[in-house]
């Protein structure tokens, strides 16, 4: 597996890890946006990340049926984990503004279901992916990222099996620091697509 240092490395390289003033999906503003789809985009350095990533889920987690992933960001990391373990990956898309299963995807009753993601910050879409499970009467086996940037303070109750954790600050926009203030915001994410 890929140490911390080593992921960070990668992230860098590939251009994954960006500086400036961005505005997260969540509505909060950070002077580092982490963009997995650089990293995505090269499949050597994505290779390394995933292959090392499904390695920590194999070694916590032995009951998955199926991985479900929100779209965008994580269908093509939900994608790849897939994969690597042999297990069907599907994903949720937003329909006006709430996630549903479309192109006959499908949760069967009982299934045991990890979801996917490509960075956790919130934990917002990853709760509304396990309220999609719920629904369909299925189990929640776990939850998984690339980066876990959440600090602890995510809505999900549950341990997130992460590549790396990174620490990057938010902040509320009427508590914006002086150096974020004087810098444009840009929306990089992809949530209202």
């Amino acid at each position: 597996m890929l140490s911390s240092e080593e992921s960070l490395k990668i992230l860098k390289e590939t251009k994954a890890l960006i500086e400036g003033h961005f505005i997260l999906s969540s509505g909060l503003h950070s002077p580092k946006y982490v963009q997995c789809a650089q990293l995505m985009s090269k499949p050597r350095q994505a290779a390394l990340i995933c292959h090392s990533l499904a390695k920590k889920i194999k070694s916590e987690l032995n009951n998955i049926d199926v991985i479900l992933s929100p779209a965008m960001g994580g269908i093509v990391v939900g994608y790849e984990i897939g994969r690597l373990m042999g297990i069907e990956s599907i994903f949720s898309e937003r329909v006006n503004g709430n996630f549903q299963l479309r192109r006959d995807f499908e949760i069967k009753q009982g299934a045991n279901v990890l979801i996917v993601e490509d960075v956790i910050t919130t934990g917002k879409s990853s709760i509304e992916c396990a309220k999609l499970v719920t629904i369909n009467n299925a189990n929640i086996s776990g939850y998984a990222c690339i980066i876990d940037r959440s600090n602890g303070k995510t809505e999900i109750n549950d341990k997130i099996i992460s590549q790396i954790k990174l620490n990057i600050p938010t902040y509320k926009k009427e508590n914006l620091p002086k150096e974020l203030i004087s810098i444009d915001p840009v929306k990089p994410g992809s949530r209202n697509l």
